[in-house]
């Protein structure tokens, strides 16, 4: 997985099943977002 910053955007990089990779463009609330549901999910 990888994230860079361009510009104004995040753009986050994961790789998938059959070596390709999903790409996706954040701001960054969508990024906060992100996070929150992650940490919701992977504590406890």
């Amino acid at each position: 997985m990888e994230v860079t910053k361009e510009g104004r955007s995040l753009i986050m990089r994961v790789p998938i099943d059959g070596g390709g990779r999903l790409v996706l463009e954040l701001n960054n609330e969508e990024a906060n977002s992100l996070k929150e549901c992650l940490v919701g999910v992977t504590e406890g």
